[in-house]
């Protein structure tokens, strides 16, 4: 697992977000979701040293070599601009963008983690990931990302031409999770989370401060040991929640902007 180390400044904090689910359910609440992830954004651009994106970002998205999808130019702009500005960016891919390149890290400079890695933070040290895959269980659709995560599925899929691939992408996404949803989902007890039994596992050989997680759709601060917690980023679709780590502890708020 890969280890990065962060230095955190003086009145400086660290912003974690995951799930927007970008595309979904329709054009214009997509759009009126984007616009507000921009505001929250320009809000934490003065404090934050660092802004930590956890996987489905979008709920789909493919880089064809010379096509993306269409959209979500505001939220590029405004990630384009930060980095212009030198706010450090990282992204990891999720279930729904794992299909992302070089696109972010060519035109945008912003690295791609496909895997969750060790984030050191003054005597803090978290482990950082979307969570996908990770815990007991979920058999077939490890199997699945297994197969969609492979060279060959990949250069299949990109055979197909953008028009009618993206359009296959759109009706997968209307039948997805997070697009279904009628109220937001619910804690089922903590023997029925998966990624808290992934993080108790891990805490038994090597211990994390935090660990902290999207994925799961539902914003879960629980505690794994006596002195470790798992945190779930929760989504932006029901409830636009975010972390933030302000070099003591990590706490889950909710944008209202």
């Amino acid at each position: 697992m890969n280890k990065e180390t962060i230095q955190l400044a003086q009145g400086k904090k660290i912003y974690f977000a995951s799930d927007f689910h970008l595309g979904v359910p329709d054009l214009e609440t997509s759009l009126a979701r984007e616009k507000k992830i921009v505001r929250w954004l320009d809000q934490v651009k003065s404090d934050a040293q660092a802004i930590y994106l956890l996987g489905d970002i979008f709920d789909f998205w493919f880089e064809y070599r010379h096509a993306i999808p269409r959209g979500f130019i505001r939220l590029q702009g405004k990630l384009a601009e930060l980095r212009d500005s030198g706010m450090p960016i990282y992204f990891f891919t999720g279930n729904h963008d794992m299909w992302m390149f070089d696109y972010f890290p060519t035109e945008l400079g912003i690295p791609i983690y496909r895997k969750p890695i060790q984030l050191e933070v003054g005597k803090h040290l978290m482990m950082v990931g979307h969570g996908d895959g990770l815990g007991p269980g979920d058999a077939s659709y490890k199997i699945l990302k297994k197969f969609f995560d492979s060279a060959v599925c990949q250069w299949l899929f990109a055979r197909i031409h953008p028009n009618l691939g993206i359009s296959i992408a759109k009706y997968w996404s209307r039948n997805s999770r997070i697009s279904n949803m009628k109220k937001e989902e619910k804690f089922k007890g903590e023997e029925n989370e998966f990624l808290l039994s992934y993080c108790k596992e891990t805490e038994k050989k090597t211990h994390h401060d935090f660990y902290i997680f999207g994925h799961r759709h539902l914003p879960l601060d629980l505690t794994v040991g006596e002195q470790s917690r798992y945190i779930n980023l929760g989504e932006w679709v029901h409830f636009s929640t975010y972390g933030i780590y302000d070099g003591n502890t990590v706490e889950l708020k909710t944008f209202e902007g």
